[in-house]
């Protein structure tokens, strides 16, 4: 993975960029990270990401609020010229409930804030204008990946319709056996994993539970009664896939036979192809529930995320100016290395439907993702700088896309090869 003249034709803007606009990318880092909000409630980091690129109108942003009739969506072009590549970033933005941004999405909106202005500023610097060849730059808002599949629904409005190539990181937490790691350009198979989600609900009938237990239908016999058959199944599926859930409602009073209960369960598994079979045998274990107690039972499917297919040419472009930077990064085929190997993400749907790119990087932090400890580590300064460092990466690539036909060709023949 060598350093090519076409990427290091763009260092120099995307770095000044960087300086120029680092207080601001604090800023909202800070401001976001302090102030966490729920899938499709983000309505303040909505509106500060928005008022940033409103601000600098006069620089040829244009902003839209709402994008795609989504509330907390939202989308900032800068456009030259008439046709050309589109090259987008996702900036993620919700928080988990009652440990705050403790998946670090703060930081993903920042590096891919960061990546945007940092590639428009570094393709204005450039001679490229006056040959007159088009190219679009766009940042992307897209809510609810923690829950709500935002992307999905962005997916479905068309906002990925033409695009060339979707980029954006997730922090992770360093490991002690690389601690000097700065990033990761990943996850091809292996990596993450498709997931389906599904809520269940068992109703029965209520009865007094001491004085006539006989005349109930008890519900939570049901949710006990899947429970256990999905634990035993788990000895007999694959180890890299998935299954796991709660008791979200297991009735009111001991003395009530339960009449409804619910379970909410994630299953997973390396592909789409194989996840398919595998919701079949769990959905025969909530089945068979229903049949042994005599419940009624009803499925809520939740959207559905794909496997993650990262772009090879990317991940390799990504890789060589990280460390033209003098970052030690790495390129993981299998995804093994990353602490996220098993979890899934919206971004596999993107990366089924344009050339996409999802890399790690690591931030210092005495937890992993999806803990309190994380949610500090997210917002420290270090993990701010990293979220820049890694901006800059994908700033260059993406300025690369838009402007080196052969590349933009690997790219894509990459992409329909999958």
């Amino acid at each position: 993975m060598q350093f090519s003249e076409s990427e290091s034709r763009f260092l120099d803007g995307v770095q000044d960029a960087l300086r120029r606009y680092d207080s601001q990318l604090k800023d909202i880092n800070q401001k976001i990270w302090s102030n966490p909000e729920l899938a499709y409630a983000e309505f303040d980091a909505h509106n500060t990401v928005c008022e940033l690129f409103e601000n600098l109108k006069s620089e040829g942003y244009t902003v839209t609020r709402k994008a795609y009739d989504l509330e907390t969506a939202l989308e900032v072009e800068y456009k030259y010229g008439t046709g050309g590549r589109v090259v987008t970033f996702n900036a993620e933005y919700d928080a988990l409930p009652g440990i705050g941004h403790a998946c670090g999405h703060n930081l993903i909106a920042t590096s891919s804030i960061a990546a945007f202005i940092s590639a428009c500023e570094a393709m204005k610097a450039q001679s490229l204008q006056s040959s007159g060849k088009g190219f679009t730059l766009r940042l992307l808002g897209t809510p609810a990946e923690e829950s709500g599949g935002g992307k999905v629904r962005l997916l479905n409005k068309g906002a990925y319709k033409g695009v060339d190539a979707c980029l954006m990181v997730h922090p992770v937490p360093m490991m002690p056996e690389n601690p000097e790691l700065m990033g990761m350009a990943t996850i091809l198979e292996g990596g993450y994993l498709a997931n389906d989600k599904v809520k269940v609900t068992f109703t029965g009938k209520p009865a007094h539970a001491a004085a006539a237990p006989w005349e109930g239908i008890n519900a939570l016999d049901a949710v006990v009664s899947a429970y256990v058959n999905i634990s035993m199944l788990r000895q007999q599926i694959l180890p890299t896939q998935k299954i796991h859930g709660v008791i979200v409602n297991g009735g009111d009073r001991p003395n009530i036979i339960p009449m409804s209960a619910t379970v909410e369960y994630y299953i997973r598994s390396p592909t789409v192809k194989t996840l398919k079979p595998l919701t079949e045998k769990v959905v025969k274990c909530f089945e068979a529930a229903a049949t042994a107690t005599g419940c009624k039972v009803e499925l809520d499917w939740g959207v559905s995320y794909a496997d993650l297919k990262t772009n090879l040419p990317i991940c390799e472009s990504y890789v060589s100016v990280m460390r033209a930077l003098g970052h030690h990064t790495l390129l993981d085929n299998s995804g093994q290395k990353s602490t996220l190997a098993g979890a899934s993400t919206d971004m596999g749907n993107v990366s089924y439907a344009v050339p996409g790119f999802h890399g790690i990087f690591t931030i210092p932090t005495e937890g992993v993702n999806h803990t309190p400890q994380f949610t500090k580590g997210a917002g420290s300064e270090e993990g701010f700088k990293r979220a820049l460092a890694c901006a800059a990466g994908m700033a260059v690539v993406g300025c690369q896309i838009l402007v080196d036909d052969k590349f933009a060709e690997d790219v894509k023949g990459n992409f329909e090869q999958h």
